[in-house]
């Protein structure tokens, strides 16, 4: 059915705000680039792209009787910090399953920034140890358990609001959403640059652009360090969100783009070219981004528009996802 038939519970402010960074364009020399900042886009505990993904998950939880919302990430994690969040704005519990996904020596990692947030807004942690990955973990299906055993009836969030069934409509919705800033501001953005590890947030994106009769390329980045595995789930979620939104045709293999060469070795764990994208964003724009996600997906359009891969007539919409709230943990490498 049509995306606007879908359940939403608004948790935005409304349209995320849509600017120019005229100073990284110039110093750059080549495409112009804008940003969207998902990181101004609702008002529970600083947003994030995610936030706009439970907007449709809500809908589901309070109708199927939910009273705890149960949810995975690593111990910064943005998603988790969303789900606490949004937990609390709906008179819901929240149960966050935080695993030692990323191999950081920073010891105020499990103190400060996503899960110090979490923990004021009530959340019932869980600190895991186990490694990185995007799938269905044990940790997890526990916590869903514990919650059954004591009487409550949880709602089952995967990591990053991704493999659920609705994990793509928020971000099809974004596409819809670009489109309409684009006839305001008479700028066509073809080219949309984003950062992919638990895939929902591009695929929604790929599903939600395919409908439109414009072409335009969105280039996601890799930051997982497992380039197949994400490859593969935002194919499928991307597959099952336009079959979803009734797109009515087959979504094409070239429609399907990510590039790795920006990650690293190791999930959340920032390089050299990370590093240096988050100073030179905040010098030139005083635009904070971090070094998991935005700090990678960065370095990435810099390269790009830098050996001209991006042509320099183009318009490129860099998704500005969140995350800032981790760079506390990661202090240690901005000594």
């Amino acid at each position: 059915m049509p995306l606007d038939a879908f359940a939403r519970h608004p948790l935005l402010f409304g349209p995320s705000p849509v600017h120019p960074l005229h100073r990284l364009s110039e110093h750059l020399g080549g495409a112009r680039i804008w940003a969207k900042r998902e990181d101004c886009n609702s008002g529970l505990a600083f947003g994030g792209n995610k936030t706009r993904k439970l907007e449709y998950l809500l809908p589901d939880a309070l109708a199927k009787g939910a009273d705890t919302l149960v949810t995975i990430g690593g111990v910064q994690s943005n998603h988790t910090r969303q789900v606490a969040a949004v937990a609390a704005r709906a008179g819901l519990k929240a149960v966050l399953v935080q695993e030692s996904w990323v191999n950081w020596p920073d010891p105020v990692t499990d103190k400060v920034g996503n899960i110090l947030l979490s923990r004021l807004m009530g959340a019932d942690i869980r600190l895991v140890r186990a490694e990185f990955g995007i799938g269905f973990k044990d940790s997890w299906q526990q916590a869903l358990e514990d919650v059954r055993a004591g009487g409550g009836t949880p709602y089952a969030i995967p990591a990053g609001a991704s493999d659920h069934p609705l994990g793509g409509l928020g971000f099809a919705g974004w596409a819809a959403e670009v489109r309409r800033q684009e006839q305001e501001m008479g700028v066509f953005f073809d080219t949309i640059v984003v950062c992919s590890v638990t895939g929902s947030t591009q695929a929604g994106m790929i599903a939600g652009f395919a409908g439109q009769d414009r072409p335009r390329r969105v280039l996601g980045i890799d930051a997982s360090a497992e380039l197949d595995r994400t490859r593969a789930q935002v194919e499928k979620i991307a597959r099952q969100t336009a079959e979803l939104i009734d797109l009515e045709r087959d979504l094409r293999d070239d429609e399907i783009t990510l590039l790795e060469g920006w990650a690293g070795d190791a999930y959340g764990i920032p390089v050299q070219s990370t590093l240096e994208a988050i100073r030179l964003t905040a010098r030139l724009e005083g635009m904070i981004i971090d070094p998991v996600y935005e700090g990678k997906s960065m370095a990435a359009l810099i390269d790009l528009v830098r050996h001209d891969e991006i042509p320099r007539d183009s318009n490129v919409l860099y998704a500005h996802l969140g995350g800032q709230l981790a760079l506390n943990a990661y202090s240690g490498a901005f000594h």
